[in-house]
């Protein structure tokens, strides 16, 4: 069976894809609770659906679409939170035309909790970037980008976290070096911090003072690059020890499930990324009881 179809009958079935060992426990105590996270990246200001006869996704993704996907999700479990990993702008007329107005406006009608930063939201400068904050009624997450020096300084957040149905989710965002991606002139004084160690002051924050249940972070800095130094969600996980979802975005990576990587002390966390242009939607379900976590992933086709 083709990938495309079968992802698509996993999706008509209502069933997931198992994360192909991480679950911790069985979780089938009376008090099971069911946290969803939805999440998106390099969206790529891609508003309508892809023509019948395109090559690579003939009919696949449009924000109507996925509007209806998150709304029925969100209808099954209350308690469900959307996220996006960077890239929001840049790659149909609509950003030349609107500046990203028309891309956060609707992220905001689809309810976003969260979004981090990709180099792409740079494509207008510092100043184009803060124009359209205002249009997105969501946390803008970045902890590795210091932006006091610009006039982004106030606008984002190191970390936020949120309460569903009694569990503590704590989110923080990882953003790619800038420099060699962008021209200096339009990311300014925007200082590049070491994603690896923000991660785990971040993730010990969230954890041990938040005293977060759950930890997330949306990462632009791409999935995994063999023989380079370049810093990657992979390698990421391997460092961290509270972190237990990577949501990743940059290398336009397509994944079915979610990989499965050991961390710095030995526990498995999920790295998920679902590709580009918003032909995809990702789905994490965490179960929580009071004997631990267990969890199952897939990415679903728009």
């Amino acid at each position: 069976m083709k990938r495309r179809n079968f992802i698509q009958n996993t999706l008509a079935s209502a069933s997931f894809i198992g994360a192909g060992g991480l679950s911790l426990t069985s979780c089938s105590g009376k008090q099971k609770k069911h946290i969803t996270i939805l999440h998106t990246n390099d969206v790529h200001s891609h508003i309508d659906a892809f023509p019948s006869a395109h090559a690579r996704f003939p009919g696949l993704g449009g924000l109507a679409r996925r509007a209806g996907l998150v709304h029925s999700i969100r209808t099954e479990n209350p308690n469900t939170l959307l996220f996006d990993a960077g890239d929001i702008f840049q790659g149909t007329p609509y950003f030349n035309f609107y500046g990203g107005e028309l891309e956060m406006k609707l992220m905001t009608m689809l309810n976003y909790d969260a979004a981090t930063l990709g180099n792409h939201d740079f494509d207008n400068g510092v100043d184009g970037l803060l124009a359209q904050m205002p249009n997105g009624k969501f946390d803008f997450v970045s902890s590795n980008y210091d932006f006091s020096n610009t006039i982004l300084d106030g606008f984002t957040k190191p970390y936020q976290t949120y309460l569903r149905d009694g569990i503590k989710i704590g989110v923080y965002g990882l953003g790619i070096e800038l420099s060699g991606l962008v021209t200096k002139n339009l990311y300014k004084e925007t200082q590049y911090l070491p994603p690896y160690e923000i991660a785990n002051d971040l993730e010990r924050k969230l954890k041990e003072d938040e005293k977060c249940d759950l930890v997330i972070c949306l990462s632009h800095l791409g999935y995994q690059y063999k023989d380079s130094q370049r810093p990657d969600d992979m390698t990421l996980a391997t460092k961290t020890k509270h972190t237990d979802l990577i949501i990743g975005g940059h290398t336009h990576t397509f994944l079915d499930k979610p990989s499965v990587v050991s961390n710095a002390v030995g526990r498995d966390i999920l790295v998920n990324q679902v590709g580009c242009y918003g032909v995809r939607l990702g789905r994490i379900d965490f179960y929580f009881d009071a004997n631990g976590i267990s969890t199952d992933g897939v990415s679903i086709v728009v």
